[in-house]
């Protein structure tokens, strides 16, 4: 017997029916995600897996501010980095005028709201078939060749804005600071917030097992998302859930785990939505 009231999980047969899809991005991101999608025809709900904190002691941000000139370049890794790293910005500290560097559109309109000139922005095309590291790394490689080539008394640096996770640490990947280092740069890392999982309650939890009955297909732009609902549902048999996942290493991970059926689809809301039609 399946915990949670499930009774029975469904076949993973193609159901030749319009989908529902559950949106497992931090809650503010998931809804606008969520709203987008069903303007494009998609039936969608929101659970999300990531809880977005701000630090406990943010002393430690002010005097990272205080060497935002010296960089090359600020990397963020989302729109949370923006946001409060932006909010950590010190009454007088003027606006930044090195580049930002953004991995995809959602942290790109952060900047853009944060007063962020356009023509600093660095990220994938919007038709990117992924936005990562690597995808942003094609962008900005020549830009960083470059700056090294130059010859500056000073080692040219970079700061990667990121989060941490509920015990303090990095996270997310080092591909990109890898990669840095490597060409000569100078990587320095500064964590604004905190990632953490979001405590389910009674009704969350029945909504994930219902979910799982009705045949719904989880999104995931996350590989600590799925971990999460891994970790606080161990019981269901997601080996009859279906999953979509937008990049390959996500996909790798619900695999691993014994997840039935996932499939990636395109990071962009637009093509992603043609993609999950297609599995309706």
């Amino acid at each position: 017997m399946f915990p949670l009231g499930v009774a029975q999980a469904p076949s993973l047969e193609r159901q030749g029916h319009s989908i529902r899809v559950m949106v497992t991005r931090p809650e503010r991101e998931a809804k606008v995600w969520a709203d987008a999608l069903q303007a494009r025809g998609i039936d969608c709900d929101i659970m999300p897996l990531i809880q977005i904190a701000a630090l406990s002691e943010t002393s430690v941000l002010a005097s990272v501010w205080a060497d935002v000139p010296s960089h090359l370049a600020l990397m963020f890794v989302s729109a949370n980095a923006v946001r409060f790293f932006m909010s950590a910005r010190p009454s007088g500290q003027p606006m930044p005028t090195c580049r930002a560097w953004s991995t995809g559109p959602g942290t790109d309109s952060a900047l853009l709201a944060a007063g962020w000139p356009a023509e600093l922005i660095d990220s994938p095309d919007a038709n990117s078939p992924q936005f990562d590291s690597e995808a942003l790394w094609h962008k900005v490689a020549a830009r960083v060749d470059a700056a090294v080539q130059q010859g500056q008394s000073k080692q040219p640096s970079v700061l990667i804005v990121r989060g941490a996770d509920a015990h303090g640490q990095l996270a997310g990947r080092d591909w990109l600071a890898q990669q840095l280092a490597v060409a000569g740069l100078e990587v320095c890392q500064a964590v604004a917030y905190a990632r953490q999982a979001p405590p389910l309650d009674g009704a969350q939890r029945q909504r994930i097992g219902q979910a799982l009955v009705e045949g719904a297909w989880w999104l995931f732009s996350s590989s600590e998302a799925a971990q999460h609902l891994l970790e606080s549902c161990p019981d269901l048999p997601w080996s009859q859930a279906r999953a979509f996942a937008t990049h390959p290493r996500i996909a790798q991970r619900l695999q691993a785990a014994g997840w039935g059926c996932v499939q990636i689809v395109p990071a962009g809301v637009e093509a992603q939505a043609v993609s999950i039609k297609s599995w309706a």
